[in-house]
């Protein structure tokens, strides 16, 4: 199948815009790839410090510099239920890649916060920030020059996209991204959306709700929606840096394992003192970047990576631009129904042939590059799924038909003929809307506004209820240089019953809602934003403002340019350690170009 014209002409003009910064990026990892391992350029104290907690045999194989040597970074902790069964990996790891040949040293840890957690608190207005330090850590880890290639443990929200990130700062190294996979099904998302929104309604108490959410999530793995985290999971695999059909094994099972010792015998292969040299910044191109941005579009998922994808592209000299998210959604039809788009989880859409089948139909339909260059060879690869044979594993091939078409769909059979997301623009600026969760009917409104400067202040007149109404809740000053752009999901059930009783809604905001926006339109990630003196500054209560997915319009019916900007309050966010991250308030771009404090725009 040839590729899509679309998808062609987008690629291509991706490709045009980032000519110079990609051409330096290449120049620049070329030069750093030497041939055999760039520890033996060290002096002989530095290897000496490098190999000084290594057994004997571990310290004669790297002082020879014959075999390679894999660095693992992980972002490892027994708190989030994500990130707890790494705590195994690299044992697993290291044995692994001593019986194919090759040596491993844990190369440094990464912080890794939960949004869960921190949901409508403090905390979360580090959680963006978390990426780019998260980035800095890898690259601290990687800095050493003792490694031939790398091995990243990560699986949400920011976790993954930093280690990218970081990485490519190496992009010499071969690098696979190794995942830990989704606890197994609880309680199911619905159950839990009923009970959360049964409590903003004041009909459950804390109790009940409390119940609801620790069946919900129950175990180790990722939690089991199509947020942020398993958004990660499906592009690892589709940008071709996670082995084929890995991203959705639950931990704690034997293949989950096998495909842990698998990660650490291929990656050896991929060195320059393997048989297939494949360095991380290679695989990431314009092809990669293209192929992330159709995935994403086809499952819905999460609208962080409006952002992430923009700074991973950046990070390896590629311009990706909103423009090109909203002409590839026109034509990238929506193949999947997991929740918050549907009632199924991952796990549901794993069983149904997962990242196996929807990569092939993408593929036949000429929606991704088939010859991107991938950890596994070509993408090819990735029409097949992992199984256990003889204590190993093998790769055979996925499904012929979706095993359950209320999950995954082919292409000839969508559930929408077009992508879950939508880029709008207008007198308030520009903005990003998910739609897949969003009945058709809600998608199109215009309402008074009720402008708020704090999410909890909406609680309080929710509460209060004094916004029983047609409305437009906009709440400003969330953007990432106000505060770092928190997550607002605490508005979700509030929203959601002002919907249900018959109101026309919508937000509107500079903040973010990730990949667990539901059934609300939302219009977030507005830019510029508030503080930056950007349109809702200056909106005032019962401005009239509409909100059109279908037109992808974003608009006012007010002077704006006559009014002053309203104060901020806060203005300086201090407290769970916000007053450190003063610096990257003031540095952070604005989130159509990644919201990065790397400053890493490479168009022209």
């Amino acid at each position: 199948m040839s590729t899509h014209p679309t998808v062609a002409a987008v690629t291509a003009r991706i490709t045009e815009r980032s000519a110079v910064g990609r051409a330096a990026y290449l120049d620049r990892i070329r030069a750093a790839s030497a041939q055999g391992p760039a520890r033996g350029s060290l002096g002989c104290a530095n290897l000496a410090h490098g190999v000084a907690a290594c057994g004997p045999a571990e310290k004669l194989t790297l002082r020879a510099a014959v075999k390679p040597n894999i660095a693992i970074v992980s972002a490892y902790n027994d708190m989030l239920s994500a990130h707890q069964p790494f705590e195994a990996f690299p044992a697993i790891l290291k044995r692994a890649i001593a019986e194919a040949g090759g040596v491993a040293q844990f190369a440094g840890g990464v912080p890794a916060m939960c949004d869960g957690i921190t949901q409508g608190r403090a905390g979360m207005e580090l959680s963006l920030f978390s990426r780019d330090v998260i980035a800095m850590s890898t690259a601290l880890a990687l800095s050493h020059d003792m490694f031939d290639g790398a091995l990243l443990l990560g699986v949400c929200d920011k976790i993954v996209p930093g280690l990218v990130i970081g990485a490519l700062a190496f992009g010499h190294l071969p690098t696979i991204l190794v995942p830990a996979g989704p606890m197994t099904s609880g309680l199911s998302n619905a159950e839990k959306s009923r009970v959360r929104q049964l409590h903003a309604e004041g009909k459950v108490g804390r109790d009940e709700l409390l119940e609801a959410e620790s069946a919900a999530y129950h175990g180790p793995g990722t939690c089991t929606f199509y947020g942020t985290a398993n958004s990660n999971q499906l592009l690892m695999e589709a940008m071709g840096l996670h082995l084929p059909a890995a991203a959705f094994v639950n931990p704690g099972t034997p293949l989950r394992t096998a495909l842990t010792e698998e990660a650490g015998r291929r990656v050896l292969d991929l060195t320059r003192l393997g048989e297939n040299y494949t360095p991380i910044g290679e695989v990431i191109d314009e092809r990669a970047v293209v192929n992330g941005v159709v995935a994403l579009l086809a499952t819905g998922g999460s609208t962080n990576h409006t952002m992430h994808l923009v700074a991973i592209a950046a990070a390896a000299g590629i311009t990706l631009r909103w423009d090109d998210f909203a002409e590839l959604s026109a034509v990238v039809p929506s193949l999947t129904r997991i929740y918050p788009n549907g009632t199924a989880d991952v796990n549901h859409f794993h069983a149904a042939g997962g990242t196996t089948y929807l990569i092939s139909e993408l593929l036949d339909a000429g929606l991704m590059h088939s010859d991107a260059r991938t950890v596994a060879g070509e993408m090819s690869a990735y029409r097949t799924e992992p199984a256990l044979r003889d204590g190993g594993v093998v790769w055979q091939d996925g499904v012929a038909e979706s095993l359950d078409k209320t999950v995954l769909r082919g292409v000839a059979d969508p559930f929408a003929p077009d992508g879950g997301l939508r880029m709008l623009s207008g007198r308030l600026g520009r903005a990003v809307m998910k739609v897949s969760a969003v009945k058709a009917e809600h998608r199109v409104l215009t309402a008074p506004a009720r402008v708020f400067d704090d999410q909890q202040d909406f609680l309080d007149a929710f509460q209060a209820g004094e916004l029983f109404h047609d409305i437009v809740a906009v709440v400003r000053y969330q953007g990432p240089k106000a505060n770092g752009m928190p997550e607002l999901h605490k508005l979700t059930p509030a929203l959601g019953v002002l919907q249900d009783r018959g109101h026309a809604v919508a937000l509107v905001t500079d903040g973010r809602m990730s990949g667990a926006s539901g059934k609300i339109p939302a219009a977030i990630h507005v830019t510029p934003e508030a503080a930056d003196g950007g349109p809702l500054s200056r909106l005032r209560d019962g401005d009239l403002i509409t909100v059109d997915a279908e037109t992808g319009t974003l608009d006012v019916l007010a002077d704006l340019g006559a009014r002053t900007p309203e104060p901020r309050n806060p203005s300086s966010p201090t407290g769970t350690g916000r007053e450190l991250f003063a610096a990257f308030r003031a540095a952070i771009g604005p989130a159509d170009q990644g919201a990065t404090v790397f400053g890493m725009e490479t168009a022209s």
